[in-house]
C-alpha cells in the first residue's frame, strides 16, 4: 500500500513540476517577446521624435523665403504640438495607437502642404540648408517606415505566441495583451492623383 501511495505521490509531483516547467517557459517566452516589442516601440518613437525635432529648423528655413504663407506655418506648428502631446508610458493600446497614428497623420499631412509651399519658391529649392533639411526629413521618413515594419513584425511574433496554446491561457491570466499593428492612413489605398 505504502507503494502505490507513494507511486501516486511521485507522479503527482512529476506532472506538477512538468506543468510548472511549462508554465515558466511559457512565461519566459513572452517577457521576451512583449521585452523586443517595447524595444521596437522605442525604436519608433525615437524616429518620429527626430522628425518632430527636424520640423522646426524645416519651417524656419522656409518662413524666411515664403513670410506670407502664415496658415501652412501655423498648421505644421499646430500638428507638431498635437504630436507631442500624445505620450505612452508603454506600447499603446489599440485606442492609444490610433490616436498616435492619427497625429502624426496630421503632420504628415502638414508637412506635405508645406513642401507645396516650397515649390512656389524656386530661390529657397536652391539653398544648400533647405536642401540639407530636406534630405534629413526624406532620411527620417523611410526610418520611420522600417522602424513602423519593425514593431509590426515584433508584434506579430508576440501576438502569434501569445494566442498558441497552452500559452494563451497562461497570458490570459498573466495579464499579457495583444500588442496593436501600424495600419496604413484611412484613403492610401487608393493612388494619388497627379495635376500638372
Amino acid at each position: 500500500m505504502k507503494g502505490i501511495l507513494l507511486g501516486c505521490v511521485v507522479v503527482v509531483v512529476a506532472a506538477a513540476l512538468v506543468i510548472g516547467l511549462a508554465v515558466a517557459g511559457s512565461y519566459n517566452s513572452l517577457v521576451k517577446l512583449d521585452e523586443n516589442v517595447k524595444s521596437k516601440w522605442g525604436q519608433v518613437e525615437n524616429v518620429y521624435q527626430r522628425r518632430a525635432d527636424l520640423v522646426p529648423n524645416l519651417v524656419e528655413t522656409v518662413k524666411g523665403a515664403a513670410a506670407f504663407e502664415k496658415d501652412t506655418f501655423t498648421a505644421v506648428t499646430e500638428a507638431r504640438a498635437k504630436v507631442g502631446q500624445v505620450t505612452f508610458n508603454n506600447v499603446p493600446n489599440q485606442q492609444e495607437m490610433q490616436k498616435f497614428q492619427a497625429a502624426q497623420d496630421g503632420l504628415s499631412s502638414a508637412l506635405s502642404r508645406l513642401m507645396v509651399v516650397v515649390e512656389k519658391y524656386p530661390d529657397l529649392k536652391a539653398t544648400q540648408n533647405f536642401k540639407d533639411l530636406q534630405v534629413q526629413l526624406e532620411g527620417t521618413e523611410n526610418r520611420i517606415a522600417v522602424e513602423r515594419k519593425r514593431f509590426n513584425d515584433a508584434a506579430q511574433e508576440f501576438n502569434t505566441a501569445r494566442r498558441r496554446f497552452p500559452t494563451v491561457f497562461i497570458a490570459s491570466i498573466l495579464g499579457f495583451t495583444a500588442r496593436p499593428y501600424f495600419e496604413a492612413a484611412p484613403g492610401s489605398e487608393k493612388p494619388p492623383q497627379v495635376k500638372f
